[in-house]
C-alpha cells in the first residue's frame, strides 16, 4: 500500500481555507476596500459590510452585536479577555484562576500578570484525563478572585472540560469566567454562546476552514475589558486598529457554514480515531495521552517515553505524515509538552505525538499511518 501524497493529520493546528469561504472573501479585497471609519461613501460602504458581518455573527451566536469584538485570531482574543478583565477588575481583587493545561496564549498572560503586575494566580491541577474538577475550582476561589479562565477543549490531547458547570460556579459567585473555545467550534455541538456560561469566549476562524488572521471575542454586556491595543475607538473602543474586512467576512462565513453542525463529523471521525488508537496500543513503548471518554473525536495523542519529540516528528515527516508534538505555537521549538507535564510529570513530556484528523482524512490514510507507525517509533527509540 502506498499513499502518493502528504498525509495531513494536524487539523488542530490549522485547516485549509474552504473554497466557498475564499469566494465569499474576494469582493472585500476588490470592491469594499475602504476604511470602515472613513465618513465618505467608500468608507460608508465598508462600514455597512462590517456592521452586516457583526450582525450575522451576533445572530449566529445568539448574542448582541455590541458583544462581538473582532480580533486577529485566538491569541489576541485570549490576551484581550485575560489582560482586559484582570486590569479592569484589579481594584476589586487580584486573584486569578486558570488550569495547568491551557494554551500558551492563556498561560503566558497569567504568568505576565503574576510576574509584572502583582496578581496572584492559582493554576488548577487536572485529572489523569486532563480534566478540571468543579470541586477544585470551588476550593480555589477566594474573596479576591476576579477572573477564571478554563479552555473548552484541549488542543494537545483533546480533553473536553465541563465549562458549563465551571461557568455556573463562577456566575453564582459574581466572578468573570473566560473560556478559550478555539478548539470547540467546528468540532463539538454548538447551540448558542450561552451554553458555556461564560462572560468571555474566544473563537478562531482558521480552526474550522476559515482564514488565518481572524478571530472573535464574545464579551457579555455590560463588561468592557481594558483594551490592550490603543489608537482609535474601533470595535466599540475595545480594540484599536482598522478592521480588515476580508478575514472578518471569512470568519463569519466559516462560522455559519461549519459549526452547525460541526464540520469535524464525530460519527465519521470516531471510527478512524479508534483504528489509530488500537494500532498505537499494540506498539511497544507507546502510552496513550488522550482520554478514552470526553475527548474531541478527531484527536489522538500519545507519548513514547524512550524517544524524543524531534526524532518522532522527523521520522513521521520523512514518511509524508504531518503531525504535531503538541501546540503549534510551541512546536517549532519542540519544547516539552506542559500538558503532559501537568498530567504525568516530566518523564515523557518531550515525546508527545498528536494526530488530529479532519474532514478530508480518509480511511486509507489512517491504514497507511497504522502500517508505518511501528517502524517510525522503532527508529526514534534508542537502540538497546
Amino acid at each position: 500500500m502506498q499513499i502518493p501524497r502528504s498525509i495531513y493529520f494536524d487539523y488542530n493546528a490549522t485547516t485549509p481555507l474552504d473554497p466557498a469561504v475564499r469566494e465569499a472573501m474576494l469582493p472585500f479585497l476588490s470592491e469594499a476596500w475602504g476604511n470602515p471609519s472613513s465618513i465618505h461613501q467608500v468608507g460608508r460602504r465598508a462600514r455597512a459590510r462590517l456592521d452586516e458581518a457583526r450582525d450575522r455573527a451576533a445572530v449566529f451566536l445568539g448574542a448582541k452585536p455590541s458583544e462581538i469584538t473582532f480580533t486577529s485570531g485566538g491569541t489576541e482574543a485570549n490576551n484581550l479577555a485575560i489582560f482586559g478583565a484582570a486590569r479592569l477588575l484589579k481594584n476589586k481583587g487580584k486573584h486569578l484562576i486558570t488550569s495547568a493545561i491551557e494554551h500558551p496564549s492563556v498561560l503566558h498572560c497569567f504568568d505576565y500578570l503574576e510576574t509584572h503586575e502583582g496578581f496572584s494566580v492559582t493554576r488548577l491541577p487536572v485529572s489523569r484525563a486532563g480534566r478540571v474538577s468543579a470541586e477544585h475550582l470551588k476550593k480555589a476561589i477566594r474573596p479576591d478572585t476576579v477572573l477564571v479562565s478554563v479552555m473548552a477543549a484541549n488542543n494537545e490531547i483533546g480533553t473536553l472540560q465541563p465549562v458549563g458547570e465551571l461557568g455556573a460556579i463562577c456566575r453564582e459567585r459574581g466572578i468573570i469566567f473566560h473560556t478559550d473555545a478555539v478548539q470547540w467550534f467546528g468540532k463539538e455541538p454548538f447551540d448558542h454562546i450561552h451554553q458555556f456560561n461564560a462572560d468571555l469566549v474566544s473563537i478562531c476562524a482558521h480552526k474550522f476552514h476559515g482564514p488565518k488572521g481572524a478571530g472573535l471575542l464574545y464579551i457579555k454586556s455590560p463588561l468592557h475589558p481594558d483594551p490592550i491595543l490603543f489608537g482609535g475607538g474601533h470595535e466599540n473602543e475595545r480594540r484599536a486598529g482598522t478592521e480588515s474586512l476580508p478575514p472578518i467576512l471569512g470568519l463569519v462565513e466559516a462560522m455559519e457554514k461549519f459549526t452547525k453542525p460541526p464540520v469535524f463529523q464525530a460519527a465519521r471521525l470516531k471510527p478512524l480515531s479508534a483504528k489509530l488508537i488500537a494500532a498505537i496500543e499494540t506498539i511497544k513503548g507507546c502510552e496513550m495521552a488522550s482520554p478514552k471518554e470526553g475527548v474531541l473525536a478527531n484527536t489522538v495523542a500519545f507519548v513514547v517515553p524512550a524517544a524524543d519529540g524531534l526524532s518522532l516528528m522527523a521520522g513521521l515527516d520523512m514518511e509524508g505524515i504531518c503531525a504535531s508534538s503538541g501546540s503549534a505555537c510551541s512546536a517549532g521549538s519542540l519544547e516539552p509538552s506542559h500538558v503532559i507535564m501537568a498530567i504525568h510529570g516530566g518523564i515523557s513530556a518531550n515525546s508527545l505525538v498528536r494526530f488530529s484528523l479532519g474532514r478530508d482524512t480518509t480511511e486509507a490514510e489512517v491504514d497507511w499511518v497504522c502500517s508505518i507507525l511501528p517502524e517510525v517509533i522503532r527508529r526514534a527509540q534508542p537502540h538497546q
